[in-house]
């Protein structure tokens, strides 16, 4: 073994979603011509998954495929696909798919959140999410068989409200039905919450606010009332979970399971081990940070470079952001772009329209782009097209 392979340092990034693949391509795009650091990204799936466009999936559209590969190629960074079975922090191990073992000396812990199918009985028996293209693509396959009768979307947030809006579109012979305990659009300026009201009446879906399901049938939805809802299909977007694997490792976590983080991302109990994206609870001046690809994506640049200082013998800068804005479509012609404070209250500036709807297909696409620009330019990477009010990152040197 030569001195170099002896004083390389292993770091292991799980979870190849939007902080993830951030991170994974920031740090390696800043190491690869030292060779003292080498990256290797874990993920069960050879092609990165845009969960921001999953509800044109499940009434299916083509979306473009992305391959992981190619994300990561003229970065030195390598991949391995495959599931993440346990973390071991005391010998600085993880290992996937029960057969491989794979070693570190640092962790970025990224394996992100999925649709909470435990909490509702039911839910993990009957109902579809959008947890993956193949369960998105599942759902698609059930709605083009149905040729007429009712579809229930169980959650009436963001998620609910664009894959309601999209269905109902794409399926006009469809009885689309949301059902949440919140109105649709609650905690948006008025102006843009009628937008969204309007929005889904105009497509046909009929929204029940206020109640709350309590089982999820093979033929519908029981509510806590006692009431049930017929169905022919159950679309479940209420809640996420995130995995168990950093509680079970000792990681110390919140009361959802996320990694509990010091201001510079590292893991409170084990500073060897990062915390990105929906993964993490990632406590700023305002509060917890809600899980989206608008603040994943800074997370992972951070915890990136934040490893590039302690590897420098520096101290890591505090991770801060603010949000920026909450776009929302309503089918692919009409949408809604909040703009928000850093904590995500509304601010009066709202965008409506085909113009809302050009807005989020922009920042749809603004990873990739960003991708590229981190591979080529790693300074790059501080810079937000999603709009998050983020501190510019200086380099680690």
């Amino acid at each position: 073994m030569n001195s170099t392979t002896a004083q390389r340092q292993e770091v292991l990034v799980l979870g190849a979603g939007y902080a993830g693949l951030a991170a994974a391509i920031q740090l390696a795009a800043r190491t690869r011509k030292r060779g003292n650091l080498r990256v290797t990204l874990v993920n069960p799936y050879d092609t990165f998954t845009e969960r921001l466009r999953l509800h044109m999936t499940a009434t299916g559209q083509e979306t473009a495929e992305m391959d992981i590969r190619e994300l990561l190629d003229g970065t030195g960074a390598a991949f391995v696909r495959g599931w993440v079975t346990a973390v071991d922090t005391r010998a600085k191990t993880v290992r996937v798919d029960d057969d491989r073992v794979l070693r570190y000396d640092t962790l970025v812990y990224g394996l992100g959140s999925v649709a909470d199918t435990v909490a509702v009985p039911g839910v993990d028996d009957h109902a579809y999410t959008l947890d993956s293209p193949e369960n998105a693509a599942l759902l698609a396959g059930r709605l083009a068989r149905l040729g007429g009768g009712t579809v229930v979307v169980g959650g009436s947030g963001l998620t609910g409200v664009e894959a309601a809006a999209e269905i109902a579109e794409r399926h006009p012979e469809l009885q689309v039905v949301l059902l949440g305990r919140h109105e649709p659009g609650a905690g948006m300026h008025p102006r843009a919450k009628a937008h969204v009201d309007a929005g889904l009446a105009r497509l046909g879906v009929r929204v029940h606010a206020g109640v709350e399901v309590s089982k999820v049938l093979p033929d519908g939805v029981e509510l806590a009332d006692g009431s049930a809802i017929p169905a022919d299909a159950v679309l479940w977007t209420s809640g996420t979970r995130v995995s168990p694997l950093a509680a079970a490792a000792g990681l110390t976590v919140d009361e959802r399971g996320r990694v509990v983080t010091d201001s510079a991302l590292r893991s409170v109990s084990h500073p060897d081990v990062y915390a990105v994206g929906d993964a993490a609870a990632v406590r700023q001046g305002y509060g917890v940070m809600h899980g989206t690809c608008q603040g994943g994506m800074p997370t992972g640049v951070h915890a990136a470079l934040s490893i590039l200082r302690v590897a420098a013998g520096k101290d890591p800068r505090p991770f801060r952001f603010g949000f920026y804005h909450t776009p929302v479509s309503l089918g692919r012609n009409d949408g809604v772009v909040q703009f928000t404070r850093p904590d995500t209250r509304p601010r009066r500036i709202v965008l409506t329209g085909e113009r809302a709807a050009r807005y989020k297909e922009t920042v749809t696409a603004a990873p990739w782009p960003t991708f590229a620009r981190m591979k080529k330019m790693p300074a790059m990477g501080a810079f937000w097209p999603h709009g998050g009010r983020y501190t510019r990152i200086r380099s680690a040197k």
